[in-house]
C-alpha cells in the first residue's frame, strides 16, 4: 500500500495532467478564428429572373364600368324663313319620322308689271300679287315631342330651333382609360351588358367609341378635362327595345375585341410596349441584358401575344430593365444566391 501511494498515484496524476495539456493544445489550435472575409469578394450574386415564351390562349376582353342613359333628344330646326301659319304638334305627342310639325309661310312682294304703248308712249303699271311660299317642316326622327316653342304668327329664320323629339330609347355607356383605348383599336360592333339588379346579361349593338350621352341626355363636353370624367373617351351601344332597364342604373360593358388559340405569349411585365411594336431583353453571352424588338398582337392585361421576334422556349428578362415593379417578398426583385 505504501508503494502504491508513493509511486503509482503520482504517476497516474502525471499521466492525467499530460492528457489534459495535450487536449487543451489541440482545442486551442483547432478553434482559432478564421480570418475575416475580404470585403472586395462578393458573397452573394443578384440574378435577374427570366421567363420563357410559352404558348397559350389569349382573349382580349375589356370590362368598362358605366351606366344606362336615355338617348338624347333630337333638335328640330326651321328650314324656311317666314311666318308660322300653323303648328301640327305639341309636347307629349308621339310622332313618326316625316310627320308634319310646323307650317311656315313666306310672303314676298313682286315688282309691278310695266307696259308702254308704242304709239302714245303711255305707261301702264299693273300691280302683281305677292309671291307666297308655304313649307311644312317635318320631324327628322320618330319619338315623343319633348318641347315645342313655335307659335302661330311668329317670325322665324332658317336654322331656328323650335322643338325637340326624344326617341324614347336607352343606351349603355362607360368611360375608357388610356390602356383600354389601345386594347380597342379594332372595336367590335357589340358588347355584353350586365345591369346591377336588372335582367340577365344581354347583348347591345351599334357599339361605337367617342363622345357618349350622359345621364342628363346631353353629349359630353369635348373640351372637358378627360381626367375629371375618369377617361378620355367613351363607348356607347344601344339597349334592345325588349330589355327592361331604366336610365341611371349602373352597368358593366364587356367588350371582346379578339381572341387567339395557341399563341406565343409573355407576361406584360417582360415587354416594353403594349400595341403593335414592343421590346424585350435577353441575357447576352457576357450576362448583360440585350434589347430585342418584337411584334405584338393581343393582350388581356396580364399577358401579351408575341407575333414576331421570338420563338417558343426563348427566355427573356421577366421585368423590363429600369421599370418600377412591385417588390417580391423580402424587399427585392429577383433571386439571390448566396455563395
Amino acid at each position: 500500500m505504501g508503494i502504491t501511494r508513493r509511486f503509482v498515484f503520482p504517476a497516474l496524476r502525471l499521466v492525467v495532467w499530460g492528457v489534459i495539456a495535450v487536449s487543451l493544445a489541440v482545442i486551442a489550435f483547432r478553434s482559432a478564428p478564421e480570418p475575416p472575409p475580404d470585403p472586395a469578394t462578393p458573397s452573394a450574386q443578384l440574378v435577374e429572373p427570366q421567363v420563357a415564351v410559352a404558348t397559350g390562349d389569349i382573349v382580349n376582353t375589356v370590362t368598362v364600368t358605366g351606366q344606362i342613359v336615355a338617348d338624347p333628344a333630337t333638335t328640330q330646326k326651321v328650314t324656311q324663313r317666314g311666318t308660322v301659319t300653323a303648328v301640327h304638334a305639341k309636347p307629349g305627342d308621339v310622332v313618326a319620322a316625316g310627320a308634319a310639325l310646323l307650317e311656315v309661310t313666306l310672303t314676298e312682294p313682286q315688282e309691278p308689271f310695266t307696259k308702254t304703248d308704242p304709239e302714245t308712249g303711255e305707261v301702264t303699271v299693273t300691280e302683281r300679287r305677292p309671291k307666297v311660299t308655304r313649307e311644312t317642316v317635318p320631324a327628322t326622327t320618330a319619338g315623343t315631342v319633348a318641347t315645342f316653342t313655335a307659335l302661330v304668327d311668329q317670325e322665324v329664320a332658317v336654322g331656328d330651333d323650335f322643338a325637340t323629339i326624344s326617341p324614347g330609347t336607352l343606351s349603355a355607356t362607360g368611360s375608357l382609360l388610356a390602356d383600354q383605348q389601345f386594347r380597342l383599336l379594332q372595336i367590335p360592333t357589340e358588347a355584353t351588358v350586365t345591369v346591377t339588379g336588372g335582367p340577365a346579361p344581354f347583348t347591345c349593338t351599334g357599339l361605337r367609341m367617342g363622345a357618349a350621352a350622359t345621364a342628363s341626355g346631353e353629349a359630353e363636353d369635348p373640351a372637358a378635362d378627360p381626367a375629371s370624367a375618369g377617361g378620355s373617351a367613351s363607348v356607347t351601344c344601344a339597349v334592345p327595345g325588349d330589355v327592361t332597364v331604366f336610365a341611371g342604373l349602373a352597368a358593366q360593358l364587356e367588350i371582346t375585341a379578339g381572341a387567339a388559340e395557341g399563341a406565343l405569349v409573355l407576361p406584360v411585365t417582360a415587354v416594353l410596349g403594349r400595341v403593335e411594336q414592343g421590346k424585350v431583353w435577353v441575357l447576352g453571352e457576357e450576362g448583360e441584358p440585350e434589347e430585342r424588338p418584337v411584334t405584338l398582337g393581343l393582350t388581356d392585361g396580364a399577358q401579351v401575344q408575341i407575333v414576331e421576334g421570338l420563338a417558343e422556349g426563348d427566355e427573356v428578362l421577366e421585368f423590363v430593365p429600369g421599370q418600377d415593379v412591385a417588390p417580391v417578398e423580402g424587399g427585392a426583385t429577383g433571386e439571390v444566391f448566396v455563395g
